[in-house]
Order: structure tokens, then C-alpha cells, then sequence
């Protein structure tokens, strides 16, 4: 082998090596790798980049999962895929603050019930971990988590791009993870492992009997700090407790916990202030209430908007077991997140509570409809949750070097005609709704030489349709990507319709089809107009609420708190200090 053959094997082999070490993964792929870098422009949309910041007609661009420039004279770059998003809506996808998206079930819980069993007052777990197994700091959700793509269709269908995950069992649960709703490998969706600190009143799938009440529930929580900050304080024989060692790693994190309740949020409010931890409450709906009390606690909240259902009183026997505080809190319940706004207390909206994640859009635009403003409602599930998480540089809004999380709409976001028909998340597609270009408009309709004028209108996942000529007559038209079909029956052809199937083709529709007699037509549609739907706002309708805040909450109550100074008890001497009694 001569010296050129020699020095080019050697320029090969070092080629390949640079190639290979360059090209190192620690998680082996088994599929043919094809990572692509693409390019993505999307032009002439309305882009909300957060809250009250509005682009119009502007474009964004990314690649490889991150937002690299976003504005009104952005250059398209040559090997850009350019999306022409006119007369779409651009939005930062949500983010779920509290959820257990992720999480192997927990197996069935024993609540608080009643054990008649022998009794069991010490954890059975093996390791040197604490002795209640309602507290368990040393659960990281990152190791346990894995993605659930059936799960995450429901929550990207509802506009989430991002979640907070955490093991939701027991008192003390460990930490949380910020996970994207991607449906990719559990190590590309993770964004941050050890993102949160979980706690609460409920012991959990627990089998130790104690705590059996809430008093029990307070006790454990308070002795588990005091007893951590001794373990750290104080050298011992014990040796190590990694339940304690765990709890300790927790204070440094945000502190999520789970109340549920008016009172709970303010016991739980109380025990953090002991040690020093201000809580992100996650509350309920009637938090309203006492909102006077929540705020002065000074904690942020996420709340959820599973708001009570209407019962039906129709029957009056049916009626009599209803109290009026149940009525009364239906009614008053969706205006819980508008008093948080109205009193000024940071909050992040939740899934959290609804059976259905479907419900949730829908509760959050009646909950705007009791007075919530929009403005407010995008920063509690953008700007507000990532803060919470101290992710407000990768997440929460639409700027370069973001992840690219957004949600492609058809009219603003909190519109009751608006439809999520895509939703991006770390730079990949997730088609919600395949209707992209809206066919609504008016046709000149031709079949075989006989003109009409077809008017399509309305939602675009289930058209109507009317045949203008010598009457005017409903057709059904059904619409399937490129694929349309239509049927209609002219009053001289009785009740059999005529039938016409062909393709879409922008603004140019043809095809074939049969006559009421069978024979064969072509036939073909030209839009002459586009349908002028205006711009839909949200809150075209606000709901009025009647009822009002009574102390106590029941059918008769003072609309102010009541004190010693404005009660009023017939035959009664009323003492408002230690000087007006003996």
C-alpha cells in the first residue's frame, strides 16, 4: 500500500470517528434515524405572543423545537415549510400546573374508613424510610413517570402544551415534574425533574391507622417538619432517615398543596407560615366565600372550575331536599376565579376536579361570562404557571429561544364559535381539527348546465348548506378534507334527492353524480363571495348573578361578616369588651 493510499484511510477513519463522536446518544434510537432540522414560517397570522401583547399579520419562525424570531417583517429563510395562517389566531399553549398526567394509579384507597382489621400503626415498606407511609418525600415523579399519549390528546385538544405532574397520594408526596404533552420518549418531553414540592390533608392509599381525622392529618404534617429540622440540626445514632433527608431537599422547591376547601386553604395556609413555607394553595370553587380571609392569608392559588351542575327542581318533592346554600353556591361558584381577579390574588387555572378534560374550556368561558376577564384567564394558565415554576424563560409565552408551544386557532381563543384546530408542541404538530380552510361562501353551482347558487355557512366540522333557484331549498353537504358530497331534492323531484360527489380544489369544486332518476351528471362550483363572519369576542353575553354572599352561607345570613358591634339579639345585652362587662 503506497503512502497516498495510507494518508487517505487515515483521513477516512478520522473522519468517521469526528462523525461518530459528534453524533454520540446516550438514548439509542431502534428505527432508522431520520432527525430532521426543519424550518418552519408560519406568515400572516395574528399572534399573541402573551397577554396584551398582539401581532397582526406577522410571522413566526422555528426550528428544532425552539422559536428562533417572531414579528411584522420577519425574513422567510429559503428552506423554510411556510404555513400561511390568515385569518388564524396564534396562541402560547397552556399550562397545567397540577395534575397526575403521567402517574401509575394508585392502588385502591383506604380513606379514612373504619379498619377492623388488627391495627397498624407502623409503615410495612422495606428501607430506612420514616414509619407513616401517608408521608413519603422521597417520591420524585420524574422516576416514575411515563407518557400516556391518550391522556395528552385530551389535554393538547384543550389547548395544554405543558403539565406539572406529581404522585397525588398522601400527606407529604414528593416531588413534581414538568413534563411537555409531546408523544415522543419520556426523556425529550421532561423539562425539569425536581420542579415542586406536593402536600396535603389526605393520607392517602396509606394502611397505617393513623392519622383517621383531619386534627390527625394537621398533627403528622407539623411533626414531620419539626421532626426533619432536628434530623438536619442534630446529630443522632438512628442513622439515616431518607424519608427526612428527602423532606429536608423540599424546602428549597415551589410548594404545591392540595386543599380543596374555603377552610382547608386557610389551615393550610396556617402551617406553612409555622415553618417558614408559603403554599400555592390549590383550592376549590367556593373559596368566594371567605375570599376577604383567602386574601389577607396572602398565599397564590390554582384554582380548578369544576363548577357545580344545575339541579333539577321541577318536582316539588325533589325540591324540599335541596337546600338553598347548594342553589345559591351553583349559582355563585363560576364567579370564584373573577373575585380572585377582582381582589387582586395571583392565581393559575387547573384542570384539576373535572371528569372530563372536554369540560374544561367550556367552564372557563362561562367562568368569563361571570366576569373573569380574558386577559386575566391567558395569564393564569400562561405567564402566572410558568413563574410559579421558574420556567418563564422556556415556556409561557411566544419569543425567540422558547420552546415552540402554541395553539393555531380560527377566532380568539375564548370565543364560544372558536375551534383548536392545531396545537405545536416543542416544535411538532398535533392536528386537534382537520378543517384549515374554511369552504364556507357562495357558489355558482353548474349541473349539468343548470346554474345555482349555493350558499355554504356555519361550523365548519358540520357545514349547512341552501340551493338558491327557482326556490330556496336545504341541501346537506358533508366535507371531508379535499372530499365533498351533496344532496339535494327539488320540490318537481319530490323527496328523492339528487346526489353529487366530487373534489375540492381551493375555490373550484367538480364531479359527477346522479339525477333523481338515476342517470349520470357532472356538475362543478366556483366561489363567487367568502362568508363575512365576524370576529367573535367572548364575551358577548355576561351572565347576572342575583344571588348574594351571605354570613353564614345559607338561605338567610348578613351580607357583611357579622361582629359583635352590628348583631342585634332581642333581650340580649351584647359586651364588645372587657369594660362593658362586670
Amino acid at each position: 500500500m503506497n503512502y497516498k493510499k495510507m494518508l487517505l484511510l487515515f483521513c477516512v477513519a478520522t473522519f468517521s470517528f469526528y462523525l461518530q463522536s459528534k453524533a454520540q446518544v446516550t438514548f439509542p434510537k431502534n428505527d432508522i434515524n431520520d432527525a430532521r432540522n426543519t424550518h418552519y414560517a408560519f406568515t400572516n397570522a395574528t399572534i399573541v405572543q402573551q397577554a396584551n401583547m398582539q401581532l397582526d399579520n406577522a410571522t413566526m419562525l422555528i426550528k428544532n423545537g425552539k422559536i428562533i424570531s417572531i414579528g411584522t417583517n420577519v425574513s422567510v429563510p429559503n428552506d423554510a415549510v411556510v404555513i400561511d395562517c390568515k385569518g388564524k389566531f396564534i396562541y402560547p399553549s397552556f399550562i397545567d400546573v397540577y395534575t397526575n398526567y403521567g402517574m401509575p394509579q394508585a392502588a385502591a384507597t383506604t380513606g379514612r374508613g373504619f379498619n377492623f382489621g388488627t391495627s397498624k400503626f407502623q409503615a410495612t415498606n422495606k428501607g430506612a424510610y420514616t414509619w407513616n407511609e401517608a408521608v413519603k418525600p422521597e417520591i420524585n415523579a420524574a422516576d416514575i413517570f411515563m407518557v400516556n399519549d391518550t391522556r395528552a390528546k385530551e389535554l393538547r385538544s384543550n389547548g395544554f402544551g405543558t403539565v406539572l405532574t406529581h404522585n397525588t397520594d398522601g400527606i407529604v408526596r414528593g416531588t413534581g415534574a414538568v413534563v411537555t404533552l409531546a408523544n415522543n420518549k419520556e426523556n425529550l418531553v421532561l423539562l425539569k425533574d425536581k420542579a415542586s414540592a406536593h402536600f396535603s390533608f389526605n393520607k392517602g392509599t396509606s394502611t397505617v391507622d393513623y392519622p383517621n381525622s383531619l386534627m390527625g392529618s394537621i398533627t403528622l404534617l407539623r411533626q414531620t417538619y419539626l421532626d426533619a429540622q432536628w434530623y438536619k440540626n442534630t446529630k443522632t445514632n438512628e442513622g439515616f432517615n431518607l424519608s427526612l433527608q428527602a423532606f429536608n431537599s423540599l424546602t428549597s422547591l415551589p410548594a404545591f398543596f392540595e386543599s380543596g376547601d374555603k377552610w382547608n386553604n386557610l389551615r393550610a395556609s396556617k402551617v406553612g407560615k409555622e415553618f417558614n413555607q408559603n403554599y400555592i394553595i390549590v383550592g376549590g370553587v367556593n373559596e368566594y366565600q371567605r375570599i376577604t380571609d383567602i386574601k389577607n392569608a396572602g398565599n397564590q392559588f390554582v384554582l380548578g372550575l369544576n363548577f357545580p351542575q344545575m339541579v333539577d327542581v321541577e318536582d316539588p318533592n325533589d325540591a324540599r331536599f335541596i337546600n338553598v346554600s347548594d342553589l345559591k353556591h351553583i349559582e355563585l361558584a363560576p364567579t370564584n376565579p373573577a373575585m380572585f381577579e377582582k381582589n387582586n390574588i395571583v392565581f393559575a387555572l387547573s384542570t384539576f376536579g373535572l371528569r372530563d378534560a372536554n369540560s374544561f374550556l367550556p367552564n372557563l368561558r362561562k367562568a368569563i361570562q361571570h366576569g373573569l376577564s380574558e386577559t386575566k384567564a391567558l395569564e393564569a394558565l400562561t405567564t402566572i404557571p410558568a413563574s410559579m415554576l421558574n420556567l418563564q424563560n422556556e415556556i409561557g409565552s411566544l419569543a425567540p429561544n422558547k420552546w415552540a408551544n402554541f395553539t393555531i386557532t380560527d377566532a380568539p381563543i375564548f370565543s364560544d364559535q372558536a375551534n383548536i384546530l392545531q396545537n405545536w408542541i416543542q416544535g411538532t404538530q398535533n392536528i386537534i381539527k382537520d378543517s384549515w380552510v374554511s369552504n364556507n361562501g357562495t357558489y355558482q353551482l353548474d349541473v349539468n348546465g343548470e346554474k345555482y347558487t349555493l350558499v355554504i355557512d356555519g361550523d365548519p366540522q358540520r357545514p349547512t348548506a341552501k340551493l338558491i333557484g327557482k326556490d330556496t331549498i336545504k341541501a346537506d353537504v358533508k366535507i371531508k378534507g379535499q372530499l365533498v358530497n351533496i344532496s339535494y331534492a327539488l320540490k318537481k323531484d319530490s323527496t328523492l334527492p339528487t346526489k353529487l360527489s366530487g373534489v375540492i380544489n381551493n375555490n373550484s369544486w367538480q364531479g359527477n353524480g346522479n339525477f333523481t332518476n338515476g342517470s349520470w351528471l357532472t356538475w362543478n362550483a366556483k366561489k363567487i363571495n367568502e362568508s363575512k363572519k365576524e370576529v367573535a369576542k367572548s364575551k358577548a353575553k355576561t351572565t347576572t348573578v342575583t344571588s348574594k354572599i351571605q354570613f353564614p352561607f345559607l338561605g338567610y345570613g348578613f351580607t357583611t361578616m357579622p361582629t359583635a358591634e352590628n348583631v342585634i339579639y332581642k333581650n340580649a345585652t351584647i359586651w364588645t369588651s372587657e369594660k362593658d362587662g362586670k
